[in-house]
């Protein structure tokens, strides 16, 4: 194993302690998950940095081990659906920046020289976990004999998670951009 392979699993595992801790020292507030998604920025945060591979297994295995650790959520369905949706954000998210590069595209079509990329891949990413959380939803609840509506689906991923998204939107391209500014994302 490299060095850069040692250091890549090392962050790996920081994302998952931290997509498991941050919904336990925020569980005083009420609801906290469904309203300000605490699993979500560390996952992001996985792809963005290390790429699709390791978002996506990171993203898969936080919500199953929270379950294991601390029993919330509850896993069928909510864990398996939220496994789903947060392998759809890891992957995605490193899909659309380090892979595809939004950059490229943006400065072909002349807007001035910002780093759009992060944002657009963040809300990409964002889009993306949720249709996979919908589609994820109505199969399984499909499975056990309910129904799952699409006002129901627009409740849980965009009316209640709200301040959640805004937070994202907010917090994860200040740290990335920060990053970028240190050279750390070059070295990994």
């Amino acid at each position: 194993m490299n060095k850069n392979t040692t250091l890549h699993l090392v962050l790996a595992a920081m994302f998952t302690a931290l997509g498991i801790l941050l919904p336990i020292v925020l569980s005083p507030v009420p609801a906290v998950g469904q309203v300000i998604l605490p699993m979500h920025i560390p996952v992001l945060l996985c792809g963005f940095i290390l790429g699709k591979e390791y978002g996506t297994l990171v993203g898969f295995i936080v919500p199953l081990l929270s379950t294991a650790f601390t029993g919330k959520p509850p896993l069928y369905p909510v864990a398996v659906s939220m496994a789903l949706e947060l392998a759809a954000y890891g992957f995605f998210a490193g899909l659309l920046y380090k892979e595809i590069n939004l950059n490229k595209l943006i400065s072909f079509i002349g807007a001035k020289k910002i780093n759009l990329n992060v944002f657009v891949s963040l809300i990409g990413a964002m889009l993306a976990g949720r249709l996979v959380m919908g589609v994820a939803n109505v199969v399984l609840l499909g499975i056990k004999g309910k129904s799952y509506a699409f006002s129901a689906f627009i409740a849980g991923a965009f009316v209640t998670a709200w301040p959640g998204i805004v937070i994202q939107l907010i917090l994860i391209p200040i740290i990335l951009l920060g990053l970028q500014k240190t050279d750390v994302m070059k070295k990994l």
